[in-house]
């Protein structure tokens, strides 16, 4: 049966296998952000794998776009371009950089450098609102990035216009480069930020695919933009990585992906 967990575990596994073959970074966030991708390309999102580009799709803005591997594999998996043209990843004239790229299918800006897709996500959404289009803006954060002041003018921005057609979701992992977001700049509590700058604001397991389901519904907004905080570990679904700073860029070396390969594929005991 192809269900969103399953969409979830081949994207884990396509990061997985990328990090490892060119030694690339952020793998830990690609796990942790792999839910949240998987409930939106596999239930939610209005698109066409095949007119990337049609004018009615849902937009997505993927601001941590450090976490590519996630998204390229969200998008291979479901139908926006085959599978092995990720084995390109990071050579040298490839359209899939280490940063995410919008020369791929199905991305809509580039990214990588923090702080920009939220207020890009907010001047759509408004201009979709104006225009009464029906389709829906959605963007996804890493947690660290909310340090960057940029997306608080964003926040701020989007209540006041009412985006109702706005959501953002915060793939609040707590953990950023150089340590937990609390030592770095503590965030909490979050969910009272968003609240009080005017946001319907939804704190979910972002792991739970039920839960991710109904808090990216675009129904109920009343007026409002939605923000999803979603709770999520740090390298989700590789026990040793999970919760440890040192997958923000480490990449596998053989052993280590031989036994999150294993673990991925459920093949331990």
């Amino acid at each position: 049966m192809n269900t969103t967990e399953d969409l979830a575990q081949r994207i884990r596994l396509q990061s997985l296998r990328m990090c490892h073959q060119k030694r690339a970074s952020h793998l830990g966030g690609a796990l942790s952000v792999a839910d949240v991708l998987a409930v939106l390309y596999g239930a939610v999102l209005a698109k066409d794998p095949a007119r990337p580009r049609a004018p009615e799709r849902d937009r997505l803005f993927y601001s941590k776009g450090h976490a590519c591997t996630a998204l390229y594999a969200a998008l291979a998996e479901t139908g926006y371009y085959d599978r092995a043209e990720l084995d390109s990843y990071t050579d040298n004239g490839s359209h899939f950089t280490s940063h995410v790229n919008h020369k791929v299918p199905g991305v809509e800006l580039s990214t990588g450098s923090l702080g920009h897709a939220l207020s890009v996500a907010a001047g759509v959404a408004l201009a979709g609102l104006r225009r009464g289009q029906p389709w829906h803006t959605y963007a996804i954060l890493s947690d660290g990035e909310l340090d960057e002041g940029s997306n608080w003018e964003a926040i701020l921005f989007a209540p006041h216009h009412r985006l109702e057609n706005l959501t953002l979701i915060v793939d609040y992992n707590k953990i950023q480069s150089f340590g937990s977001t609390a030592e770095v700049l503590n965030l909490d509590p979050l969910g009272a930020k968003f609240e009080a700058f005017g946001w319907d604001t939804l704190e979910v397991d972002g792991h739970d695919h039920d839960q991710l389901s109904a808090a990216l519904s675009k129904q109920g907004r009343l007026g409002r933009p939605r923000a999803v905080i979603a709770h999520t570990v740090k390298g989700k679904g590789v026990s040793f990585m999970e919760g440890q700073l040192a997958w923000h860029y480490k990449s596998p070396d053989a052993a280590q992906y031989a036994a999150a390969l294993a673990e991925l594929s459920g093949e331990t005991a």
